[in-house]
């Protein structure tokens, strides 16, 4: 349907192979087409085709890697970053 951006938030990660391992686990998961991790403020922004995977498939590849999320939608009012 259409290309979609979310933000993710993604606590605990302290060093290079968190990091890494994130960008991995994303980057795997088919319709995702572009990754940007602000380690600073904890949160991944993703775009991703809906048609080929959904928020829920990015949180659950997080969570393999074992790290906590809270996924929402870039321009959700939930979104902790929201700039409404």
């Amino acid at each position: 349907m259409a290309i979609q951006l979310a933000q993710v938030s993604i606590d605990n990660i302290d060093d290079v192979e968190g990091l890494e391992s994130i960008m991995t686990a994303l980057k795997n998961i088919t319709g995702v087409s572009a990754i940007e991790l602000d380690p600073a403020n904890n949160i991944a922004t993703v775009c991703y085709e809906d048609t080929d995977t959904s928020i829920h498939a990015l949180t659950a590849a997080i969570s393999m890697v074992d790290y906590v999320t809270q996924p929402f939608p870039i321009d959700s009012p939930q979104n902790p970053h929201y700039q409404g």
